[in-house]
């Protein structure tokens, strides 16, 4: 880093799991850096989704760094995820067509249930948790309605829904931060988790109309699959970085949500 920005610049690390995250600061100015995050930043800076990109250069190794204005600010907290400012800020992300036309331009293909449960498969042998009763069920269940469940519709799923990324800035700003997990996929995808996390279920249909949609079976059906898919997805993550203790909560969350293994 200090070959971009000289070594006038005090660079630390600025935390995550991805050790490509860090902080430069030089007396007044702060600057957020990334090692190779996700091209489409620029538009999401544009449309003020994340905080101002301030410049990008790649490096003689290939790599590329983005700089972007360090923002001051805080996470929501758990009962700020049912506000307004949210869900517009999703429908807005989800309904952006600017968004989607950059990701497929960049090469990014549409993600249908039965390839997200093919990675999701091939990850679990890779950790040989097919043994475990309960993924083996839940996968069973992800198997029967993979192609029935598929909507035509897909946009930019955002793909790690939960409160700590999204940030209210110094300027009173909402912004969603983290897209190093977005894929191009059903809007059922983001929609479950959030909804299941933060939402009391006797809210949905009202949360869901200010998104604009209409909270249907078939909608339901799609968002129960991709609650399971989703938490598979979150073991295998937990998996990879040894994290024992967050393994069980999510094996313990799969199990105690056997109502959701259910066709409306």
């Amino acid at each position: 880093m200090e070959q971009i920005l000289g070594s006038d610049w005090l660079i630390s690390p600025a935390g995550g799991t991805s050790g490509e995250a860090f902080i430069a600061e030089k007396e007044n100015n702060k600057l957020f850096l990334k090692r190779n995050s996700n091209p489409f930043i620029a538009i999401l800076s544009a449309e003020g989704i994340v905080p101002k990109l301030m410049w990008t250069k790649r490096l003689s190794n290939g790599d590329v760094i983005t700089a972007q204005k360090w923002m001051e600010g805080r996470e929501l907290t758990r009962p700020e995820m049912q506000n307004e400012e949210v869900v517009g800020l999703l429908s807005k992300i989800h309904h952006s067509s600017e968004i989607l036309d950059l990701f497929m331009r960049m090469g990014k293909k549409p993600v249908s249930p039965s390839a997200y449960l093919i990675q999701l498969l091939n990850k679990c042998k890779k950790h040989d948790m097919l043994e475990n009763e309960s993924i083996s069920q839940a996968t069973r269940y992800l198997s029967r309605y993979a192609q029935e469940i598929d909507n035509e519709k897909k946009v930019v799923c955002h793909s790690d829904m939960f409160h700590e990324n999204w940030l209210k800035g110094e300027d009173d700003h909402l912004y969603l931060i983290d897209w190093d997990q977005a894929i191009i996929a059903d809007p059922a995808l983001d929609l479950s988790m959030f909804l299941w996390v933060y939402v009391p279920r006797d809210q949905w249909s009202e949360w869901l109309k200010l998104y604009g949609l209409e909270e249907t079976n078939d909608l339901l059906a799609r968002m129960n699959w991709y609650l399971v898919a989703q938490t598979i997805s979150y073991i295998l993550w937990h998996i990879d970085r040894k994290e024992t203790e967050k393994v069980n909560q999510w094996i313990q969350f799969l199990q105690e949500q056997q109502f959701i293994y259910r066709k409306y």
